[in-house]
């Protein structure tokens, strides 16, 4: 049954008329609450996951659980449907696992807090913060074993519970779960660094209510809900085309040797609403690839991705949920059945907005991305040191963010634009390594009209003996390039002993043994090209040139000779018209070439053997029968 909502004023809200000025005034408060969200966050939490990369995500919902402000879209719906509990004022909801909110969160790293905010005894908003824990136990250092096949091999989960109840801190249960984790002091810091960002956020609301009234707020959040539900609307008329739309995209391997996994999603438009429909994505696998995708988790995907292609001024909140229809095969990659691992999700998490772009830019070819959001890199190092004590470490590596209709992608950059990188310093300071090499990887990124961004390369030497764990995808399929945009490289893992004997691993690695002095190459992908490479300013790659993004080889798929650094225009002429005359027609996609062909040559490009394709016993429709 849904949660109980106790109320000591069951006075319902009045409708009241609110003006623009009061409407933006409100609007822009919640947005300034949401940032101080996140800047009590930083300066309270000790884990560099959270404090440094900022991987946690902050929430501000109405009194019915609808996001108005935030960056995730709301999980309080699923929440409620599935809390046999009361909410009460004074409580505070604590909770991990992803089956018991149906996906609202991906994998038992996260941490989320729910605070219902009471004002004379009536529910009136919600504030929520989740984060990203270093470790919550498990078999591997981490906890995300990218091989394990159960979630119970994969840490605490903690189902919902009332870390605060009628304003009485239960402090039992967070002894009771610090005590799973390999970095308990971290863990109980951000914690309390996610709590803390509640606490401001729910202060800031208490504030705008009492300056224009509890009824005044909540119609002004109805507003803001009812505002984006028109805008979507809009959107999804003029950019959605009724005839349906296929894309459909890989997951390189499960780091067991089993790939790649297809993820398939048709789209159309169907009075009035949107339709997603995963019908053909493949089923789950025995590893910790799975993504549980709740349905909302997908209409936030596909509505922040609208809104940042084609109206980037629309505030982005959950008034359109209705208009999209999301269909997800039960026991699929992006549904398993309990209790399929979890942990790895990010490679899916990723895939989902490679494709989207593959599957808006059908129908409006000059808004489409190429790939590159491709994944979310992780890097794992523990040990114990030389003077007995633990060190443990979690960093998010970056990859080439696609070529895009309005310029060139990023190079190095996260798949989500509100994390930032670890500083150097900061990782030469607390722990046993140092970085000898941090820079993009020069020709990485695909070439076009719009170049692809380029990939990075980072160089770990390890001071202490210790285990890493990797987890990155794109080594297998590469990122494709679109509107005549050529794919972005793939990714490569370099272990170079102290012998100096090189070791190339696996993107998908766990526990692996390293030695101090042993030195790790950590390269990433790099996104997909825009648009066609030879209409590229040639006096563009020559600046490129000098700033090592380019090689004098590289320059030429764009069919630019350099020489000395500038650009040889006579020569440049002649290539390109000859590439032009070799090449063909310009598909909308380039995708390299097909899985077997990469199969096949995967041993002599990787040095790294292919995946072996997945068997299951039953197809999926059968199975779920």
């Amino acid at each position: 049954m849904p949660a109980q909502i106790i109320q000591a004023n069951e006075t319902p809200f009045a409708p009241v008329a609110v003006d623009p000025v009061t409407l933006d005034i409100i609007e822009n408060a919640l947005r300034n609450a949401r940032i101080e969200m996140d800047a009590t966050l930083v300066r309270t939490a000790m884990s560099p996951g959270i404090r440094e990369q900022g991987d946690a995500f902050p929430l501000i919902a109405d009194h019915k659980g609808r996001m108005v402000v935030g960056q995730f879209g709301s999980y309080i719906g699923p929440f409620l449907e599935g809390y046999e509990g009361t909410v009460e004022e004074g409580d505070m909801i604590f909770l991990s696992d992803p089956y018991s909110v149906g996906g609202a969160i991906s994998h038992c790293n996260d941490w989320l807090v729910l605070l219902p905010v009471f004002r004379d005894g009536r529910l009136i908003a919600y504030t929520s913060m989740f984060g990203h824990q270093s470790d919550i136990g498990g078999m591997v250092p981490g906890s995300m074993p990218i091989h394990a096949t159960s979630i119970f091999q994969e840490g605490v989960r903690i189902p919902p519970v009332k870390i605060w109840k009628k304003g009485v801190y239960n402090e039992d249960l967070i002894k009771l779960v610090m005590h799973q984790s390999r970095t308990p002091n971290w863990c109980k810091a951000d914690l309390n660094a996610l709590i803390a960002s509640c606490r401001v956020a729910a202060h800031r609301i208490e504030e705008m209510a009492e300056r224009f009234g509890d009824d005044m707020f909540v119609a002004a959040t109805e507003l803001l809900l009812e505002r984006n539900h028109r805008a979507m609307q809009q959107l999804i008329n003029s950019s959605i085309g009724e005839e349906k739309v296929s894309f459909e995209d890989y997951i390189c391997d499960d780091g067991l040797g089993y790939g790649p996994y297809k993820i398939k999603c048709t789209m159309w438009r169907e009075n009035g609403r949107v339709v997603l429909d995963f019908d053909g994505t493949d089923p789950q696998s025995q590893a910790s690839i799975n993504m549980l995708l709740n349905e909302n988790m997908m209409r936030m995907f596909f509505g922040i991705y609208m809104i940042m292609i084609f109206d980037p001024q629309i505030l982005f909140n959950d008034g359109y949920y209705d208009l999209i229809d999301v269909r997800i095969p039960e026991g699929s990659l992006l549904k398993p059945r309990f209790p399929a691992a979890l942990s790895g999700r990010t490679h899916v998490l990723g895939r989902l907005f490679d494709i989207l772009g593959g599957l808006l830019g059908q129908k409006t070819p000059e808004f489409l991305n190429a790939a590159g959001f491709s994944s979310s890199p992780h890097l794992f190092y523990a040990g114990t040191d030389r003077k007995g004590q633990w060190f443990q470490l979690f960093q998010i590596g970056f990859g080439g963010i696609p070529g895009r209709p309005l310029g060139d992608g990023p190079d190095g950059h996260s798949l989500f634009p509100g994390f930032t990188n670890v500083p150097n310093e900061f990782l030469e300071r607390y722990f046993p390594l140092v970085i000898e090499r941090y820079e993009t990887v020069a020709d990485s990124g695909g070439p076009g009209l719009h170049r692809g961004g380029n990939g990075i390369e980072m160089v770990y030497r390890f001071l202490e003996d210790g285990v890493i764990a990797i987890h990155d995808d794109r080594w297998f399929v590469p990122p494709w390039g679109v509107n005549g945009g050529l794919p972005g490289a793939r990714a490569r893992k370099v272990l170079v002993k102290a012998d100096g004997t090189e070791i190339v691993v696996g993107n998908k690695l766990e526990d692996y043994p390293v030695e101090a002095g042993d030195k790790l190459h950590f390269i990433t992908w790099g996104g997909g090209g825009w648009g066609d490479p030879l209409e590229r300013d040639p006096a563009l790659l020559a600046r490129e040139l000098k700033q090592g993004l380019v090689t004098v080889e590289g320059a030429r798929r764009y069919g630019v000779v350099l020489m000395d650094g500038t650009v040889d225009a006579a020569a440049t002429d002649a290539l390109r018209a000859r590439m032009r005359a070799e090449r063909g027609p310009i598909d909308t996609f380039n995708f390299g070439r097909d899985l077997e062909t990469l199969r096949a040559n995967c041993l002599a490009e990787t040095g790294l053997p292919a995946p072996i394709a997945p068997r299951w016993a039953a197809p999926l429709a059968q199975a779920a029968e």
